[in-house]
């Protein structure tokens, strides 16, 4: 399975210099927890909600810009991308999303979420096990021994 199968076509990005408190708000509109920061039409960064400080953040994200908190550089992926190496590259830099590009502009938006609700569905089977070959002897019996207590 690839990356395309599953990403989020329906991007939100946000300029490099919008003000914090507009983003957070976008975010919050919009029930996302992930914004695409952009230079033009280049990826620059990325705003998480956990950046703009979460719902207690607000003194944080007063009078500042987008590009003062936002998470630089990003991962990116591309579509064609297996959702196995999308995983682990999300597993081991400890982080939420990648963003899919095509010729580093970005197409779409991959989240944990995404992959839980994969996992979820059952879309993803696992390999099938190996039948072992059946034994052809018996194990002895043993004797119960009245010393130990067992009969």
């Amino acid at each position: 399975m690839r990356v395309k199968e599953i990403m989020s076509a329906d991007l939100k990005t946000v300029p490099r210099a919008a003000a914090a408190n507009d983003a957070w708000q976008l975010m919050r509109d919009r029930g996302i927890h992930h914004l695409i920061v952009t230079d033009g039409a280049a990826v620059a960064g990325i705003l998480s909600d956990r950046d703009a400080g979460g719902a207690r953040g607000k003194a944080l994200r007063n009078g500042r810009q987008v590009h003062e908190l936002m998470t630089e550089p990003v991962v990116t992926v591309t579509a064609d991308t297996p959702l196995r190496k999308a995983a682990n590259l999300m597993r081991g830099r400890s982080i939420g999303c990648l963003v899919v590009t095509d010729r580093d502009r970005p197409v779409g938006i991959v989240t944990t979420s995404d992959l839980l609700e994969l996992l979820g569905r059952g879309a993803i089977k696992p390999n099938p096990v190996a039948k072992r070959a059946p034994l052809n002897y018996r194990a002895p019996h043993r004797k119960r021994h009245r010393a130990y207590g067992v009969w």
